[in-house]
């Protein structure tokens, strides 16, 4: 028997891990587990376990109707993997590759509960368009700076790396079983699906067309808001690179930065717990509780940050330009440690990813590769005039700032850049 393990790659069409476990010669079976690992610490109210949910219910369904289906587990990986091989005679299990330090450990230990019944775990790229060694310098190691490592990207691409994997041609081969229903929300400790809305997979191809021109005003339309259908793999990032390939090479370059970051935390998985600039963990941050939830709450006295904050707070989304706005000031005007920061859009962003998040933190607080210098300190106020001159976007997250009733500022722009640099500085020097 070969199984397709679904974790990144929430769909049936052009998914490579199960594309290769159809082709197997073996009759497959789907399975998915909530991780308890993972969900445990979550909040019963967690909005991205309500999208994750919908999903195995879609997937279930249309397994269904194949005359399949998905069999759903709730609990800690390696204890479900045991469970699994000591119940079918289990050979093969394909899953997506996933480089985050959790899932490497999780997928090594499911390797060795597997090939102790003389199984294997086969792990196939699939959320990424080049994975971790196939963009190398020419000396064979990985690029730590974006540009270079952008031009080598497209100098490789072609249809092969964006070839759709026709699963459909194989649905043949899905075992021809009913599984029980998925475990509820409730039974895993969450709160019932409310109905609310979600990012739609396929946005207008008009606002991929115009993503250049766009992208950075956030009273606009101007964003794809796909970053939770490619966390969880809603989507074919094939078929999106494609099209940004015929649409638009703005949108193609983010795509670009979500390979250069996935390799990063790869092949240097210290920016977890630290600076990839190692030298910068020794800034003396203030990390003031007040400041910190002043800033968490939106209500710094700053608009574009307020703003930004309160759309993150009530939907989980925030654009982007906000994202580097925000964390710009809780890094450089506050002197907070980024980990604050990037630990708090983890808890709520709807498309958190923990290799873009991390290395987007690590951007604004000057301490990763392709590293804003230290001395380059955004001025919200500048930001303000520059993406949102007429404030829709911030009157309709902040009104008060309409009614000169905003909160005083936690701290003066001059000052706090002042302040940020010299603080650098004394680092650096050292």
């Amino acid at each position: 028997m070969t199984l397709h393990w679904f974790r990144r790659d929430l769909r049936l069409d052009d998914n490579a891990p199960l594309y290769y476990a159809l082709k197997s010669g073996k009759p497959v079976r789907c399975v998915f587990i909530f991780d308890e690992n993972i969900l445990r610490p979550l909040p019963a109210n967690d909005r991205r376990v309500v999208f994750i949910y919908r999903q195995i219910v879609q997937l279930n369904e249309q397994l269904r109707q194949l005359g399949s289906g998905l069999e759903t587990f709730f609990g800690k990986p390696e204890e479900v993997w045991k469970k699994i091989v000591e119940t079918r005679p289990v050979e093969r299990v394909f899953a997506g590759e996933d480089y985050e330090p959790y899932a490497k450990n999780r997928d090594a230990n499911v390797a060795k509960i597997l090939n102790r019944r003389g199984a294997t775990l086969t792990l196939v790229k699939e959320h990424l368009i080049f994975h971790k060694d196939e963009i190398l310098t020419d000396s064979g190691k990985p690029y730590t700076v974006f540009t270079p490592y952008k031009k080598k990207w497209l100098s490789r691409l072609d249809d092969f790396y964006l070839k759709s994997y026709p699963t459909e041609k194989y649905f043949g081969a899905l075992e021809k079983f009913s599984p029980p229903a998925p475990p509820t929300l409730e039974s895993m400790g969450f709160a019932p699906d409310d109905g609310q809305t979600f990012p739609s997979p396929a946005p207008d191809d008009e606002v991929i067309i115009h993503y250049g021109e766009r992208r950075d005003f956030p009273a606009l339309d101007g964003t794809s808001k796909l970053g939770i259908h490619f966390r969880f793999g809603t989507v074919s990032i094939r078929q999106w690179a494609s099209k940004a390939r015929r649409l638009n090479n703005v949108f193609l370059n983010e795509l670009i930065w979500r390979d250069f970051n996935a390799q990063i935390l790869y092949h240097f998985p210290h920016v977890v717990e630290g600076a990839f600039k190692r030298e910068y963990d020794a800034i003396p941050w203030r990390n003031h509780p007040n400041e910190i939830e002043r800033w968490k709450t939106g209500t710094t006295g700053y608009a574009m940050v307020d703003a930004g904050m309160r759309q993150l707070n009530a939907t989980g989304l925030m654009h982007n330009r906000l994202r580097m706005v925000a964390a710009s000031f809780l890094t450089k005007h506050l002197l907070v440690d980024w980990r604050i920061g990037e630990k708090y859009f983890a808890e709520k962003l709807l498309d958190f990813d923990l290799a873009s998040n991390n290395a987007g933190w690590q951007w604004s607080a000057g301490t990763g590769c392709d590293a804003a210098p230290y001395f380059r300190v955004f001025n919200p106020d500048e930001q303000m005039r520059k993406f949102d001159p007429e404030k829709k976007f911030i009157l309709r997250w902040a009104p008060e700032y309409a009614q000169a009733l905003a909160p005083p500022r936690v701290v003066e722009h001059a000052f706090a850049r002042e302040r940020a640099i010299k603080t650098y500085q004394s680092v650096l020097k050292k």
